[in-house]
C-alpha cells in the first residue's frame, strides 16, 4: 500500500513531504494556497480577487487551521482582518479576477494595478487588493473598498502570525486524543469555526457551506443545521446569530429555501442580473433572497436548529421571536399529509438535490417527527394547545412510519412515491441510505428497530464489511446497492458510488457515529475516522464535502463535515477510552 500523502502528529498537526493545497478561510479572507507557489484568493460577500504567485516554500511541510510552516517561513492567515502573510518567499505576479464569480455576466471595468510606496494596489470593481514584499514576506490584504484594504495591510507580520497560531490552538479541543483523532478534533473544529463571516464591518454574515460556496454569498438551512452541532460547545453565541439569519429565509407560509443569499452589493447585483435574465433561474431561485426557493427540509431544520439552541443555552428567545413561524411551518406540513404522513413532491429539494425522491422520504419523515417533538416541548410554555396537538401526531406518526416503510431485510426504505400508493407495484426505492438515521436521532422508530438498521449499516454500508461493492476498505457508503430508479437520479448522483449514489459525506459519518455512542454499542471509530484516513491518504487536506473511490472529492472546508468533531467531542470521555471494535 503507498504511504499516505499525510501524516498525523502527536501534536495534531499534519505533515508532509510534499506540498499540498492548503484551503484558508478567515471571517473575510478565503482560497487556496500551494506551496509550490500558487494562491487563488476571494473575499467573502464581494467575490474572487485573482490569482497570486510567489516562489515556492521548500519542504517538509507542517499544515494546521489555516497555517502551513515549511522547512524556512510558511503561511500564515489573520483573524481580526483580511490579510496573510507568506514567509520566506518573494512576490512573482498576481492576476487580477475578470469577474466577480464564473457566472458573473456583467461588465466590469478593467482591473487597475498599481505601486505606490513600494506596495502594488489592485483595484477591482467590487473589491481592492494591497501587496506588499517587506523583506522577505509577503503581505496581501483585501477589503470591500479601499479602507477595510488599508487597515488590514497595517497589520505587522507578526501579529499576522501570531493570530494565525492562537486560531490553531484554539481549534484544539480533544489534546488528550492519539494523532488520527486529535488531527480530526482540530480539522472539524476549524471547518465549522471558519464558516462564521463577516462582512466589512466585522458584523456576522451567516456561516458559509464551504470554500467552493461563496458566490453568491450564502448561508444554507441544512450545512447550517450539522456545523452548529459543533458550534453549540465551543460558539453558542453564532448559532443565535445564525437563527436570525435564517429566520429571514422563512416565508409566512412557512415555506423556506436551501439558502439565504448573504452577497455584498456587487456581487448581490451581478447574481440579480442572472437570475432575472438566464430562462429558468427565477423559476428556481424565485426571490432575489433565496438560494434555490422551497426545500422540503429547510424548515424542518430550522424549528430543529431553535430546538437544539433553546436545549443547550437554556435560552427560550428565538423560540418565542419566531414562533409564528414555528406555527406556520407545522402547518405548511399538515397540509401535505396523506396517510398520516407528510408527502414530499416529486423534486429534487431537499439534501439529496441530484435525486427526484418523492412520497414518504425516510430522511424527511425522521426530521419531520424530531420537528413535532421540538414544538410540542417548546410550546409547553408558548402555547400548550398546539404543543399538545404536535405530540399526538408524533406518537401516530411513528406508527405510520413503522407500517410503510419497514424492509424485513432490516431496515427502512429511502422512500416511496406517491404515484405508486395505489399500484400492486409501488414505485420503491428500498435500498439502505444513510440519511435514513434521522429516524433513530429522533426516535422515530423503536429501539429494537434501531439496532437492526445500525446492524445493517454495518454490513452493507461500511466498505470494510462490504467487499461487493468493488473498491475495498475506504469509508461508509450513503446508500447501497445504487439507485434502482435511473430516472429519480440527475447529474453526479446519476452515477454509482458518486455524490448521494453511495459516496462518503463525513457529516453522515457523524451522525451514525453518534448513533452507535449514544447506545453504547461498538464499532463507532470507523464512521468517525475512517473518512478522515482516507483525506490524509489522498492528500486532502481538511474536512472534504464528499468522496468516492471512482469519482474523487468535493469542497474542501465544509462546515457540516465538523459532524464526526462535535460528536467526538459530546462524547469524549468514552471517546477518549477508545473502541472495542
Amino acid at each position: 500500500m503507498p504511504e499516505p500523502a499525510l501524516t498525523p502528529r502527536p501534536d495534531g498537526l499534519v505533515e508532509s513531504r510534499k506540498p499540498v493545497l492548503l484551503p484558508i478561510m478567515g471571517p473575510r479572507l478565503q482560497g487556496e494556497v500551494t506551496a509550490a507557489g500558487v494562491a487563488q484568493l476571494a473575499l467573502w460577500g464581494e467575490g474572487d480577487l485573482g490569482r497570486l504567485r510567489f516562489s515556492p516554500l521548500e519542504g517538509p511541510f507542517v499544515y494546521a487551521p489555516n497555517m502551513l510552516l515549511a522547512a524556512v517561513g510558511g503561511v500564515f492567515v489573520a483573524q481580526e482582518a483580511p490579510v496573510m502573510v507568506i514567509c520566506g518567499v518573494t512576490y512573482r505576479g498576481f492576476s487580477p479576477a475578470r469577474r466577480c464569480a464564473s457566472w458573473d455576466r456583467m461588465e466590469h471595468p478593467r482591473s487597475r494595478i498599481r505601486r505606490e510606496h513600494g506596495r502594488r494596489y489592485v483595484d477591482l470593481f467590487w473589491a481592492n487588493v494591497i501587496i506588499e514584499q517587506r523583506g522577505p514576506d509577503l503581505v496581501i490584504a483585501a477589503g470591500t473598498d479601499p479602507g477595510e484594504a488599508e487597515r488590514a495591510i497595517g497589520f505587522s507580520v507578526e501579529t499576522i502570525i501570531a493570530e494565525a497560531h492562537g486560531y490553531a490552538a484554539h481549534c484544539d479541543r480533544l489534546p488528550e486524543a492519539d494523532p488520527l483523532l486529535r488531527s480530526m478534533v482540530i480539522q472539524g473544529t476549524h471547518a465549522a469555526l471558519s464558516s462564521a463571516r463577516r462582512d466589512e464591518r466585522g458584523r456576522f454574515d451567516g456561516l458559509a457551506a464551504g470554500l467552493h460556496y461563496s458566490t453568491p454569498a450564502r448561508t444554507y438551512y441544512r450545512d447550517g443545521y450539522w456545523t452548529l452541532q459543533l458550534l453549540l460547545e465551543v460558539a453558542p453565541a453564532l448559532v443565535h446569530e445564525e437563527i436570525e439569519m435564517l429566520a429571514s429565509g422563512i416565508q409566512p407560509d412557512g415555506e423556506a429555501p436551501s439558502g439565504v443569499i448573504l452577497a455584498g452589493p456587487e456581487q448581490a447585483q451581478a447574481w440579480e442580473e442572472l437570475r432575472t435574465t438566464v430562462f429558468g433561474l427565477d423559476w428556481i431561485h424565485t426571490r432575489a433572497i433565496d438560494w434555490w426557493s422551497d426545500h422540503f427540509d429547510s424548515p424542518l431544520l430550522f424549528i430543529l436548529a431553535i430546538a437544539d439552541y433553546v436545549r443547550v443555552c437554556e435560552d427560550d428567545d428565538p423560540a418565542e421571536r419566531h414562533w409564528p413561524l414555528i406555527k406556520a411551518i407545522f402547518q405548511r406540513y399538515r397540509v401535505f399529509t396523506e396517510r398520516g404522513l407528510p408527502v414530499k413532491p416529486r423534486h429534487e429539494r431537499d439534501w439529496t438535490d441530484n435525486v427526484y425522491r418523492s412520497g414518504f422520504v425516510a430522511y424527511d419523515l425522521g426530521l419531520w417527527v424530531g420537528a413535532l417533538d421540538a414544538i410540542a416541548t417548546l410550546g409547553l410554555r408558548i402555547e400548550p394547545g398546539l404543543a399538545a396537538e404536535a405530540r399526538s401526531l408524533a406518537e401516530s406518526t411513528r406508527a405510520v412510519i413503522e407500517a410503510t416503510l419497514w424492509r424485513e431485510d432490516g431496515w427502512y426504505a429511502d422512500y416511496l412515491a406517491p404515484e405508486g400508493l395505489a399500484e400492486v407495484d409501488p414505485v420503491l426505492e428500498d435500498h439502505l441510505a444513510l440519511d435514513s438515521l434521522t429516524l433513530l436521532r429522533h426516535d422515530a422508530v423503536s429501539e429494537e428497530r434501531a439496532q437492526q438498521v445500525l446492524a445493517a449499516i454495518r454490513a452493507k454500508l461500511e466498505t470494510r464489511h462490504n467487499q461487493a461493492q468493488g473498491f475495498g476498505d475506504w469509508g461508509v457508503m450513503c446508500s447501497y446497492p445504487p439507485f434502482k430508479h435511473r430516472a429519480d437520479t440527475r447529474s453526479k448522483s446519476a452515477f454509482a458510488y458518486r455524490y448521494h449514489n453511495g459516496a462518503d459525506w463525513p457529516w453522515l459519518d457523524g451522525l451514525y457515529a453518534e448513533e452507535r455512542l449514544r447506545r453504547g454499542l461498538p464499532g463507532w471509530r470507523y464512521p468517525m475516522l475512517r473518512w478522515w484516513r482516507t483525506c490524509l491518504e489522498e492528500g486532502w487536506m481538511g474536512a472534504v464535502e464528499y468522496f468516492s473511490p471512482p469519482w474523487g472529492r468535493g469542497s474542501l472546508l465544509q462546515g457540516w463535515s465538523s459532524m464526526p468533531a462535535a460528536v467526538a467531542l459530546k462524547y469524549r470521555d468514552v471517546v477518549l477510552r477508545g473502541d472495542s471494535d
